[in-house]
């Protein structure tokens, strides 16, 4: 699964630890999310679009092989 935390977090001049204190996840959480190392629940991908005022699809998106 990709994702635009990164792009987005710029765009509002937040660091991770900002980010993850907002979510209520620890900044390691929010990184292993940004680089596709961890699959985020669905309530905290939900929290983290609110957060950024955008939807879960513009926030997550699948890849091809995520469909299996």
């Amino acid at each position: 699964m990709k994702n635009s935390i990164k792009v987005e977090r710029a765009k509002k001049n937040i660091t991770q630890a900002q980010l993850a204190e907002m979510a209520s996840v620890s900044r390691q959480t929010i990184n292993a999310i940004e680089l596709g190392k961890y699959n985020p629940s669905t309530t905290l991908a939900l929290k983290m679009a609110h957060i950024f005022e955008i939807s879960v699809n513009d926030l997550f998106r699948l890849e091809d092989g995520d469909w299996q």
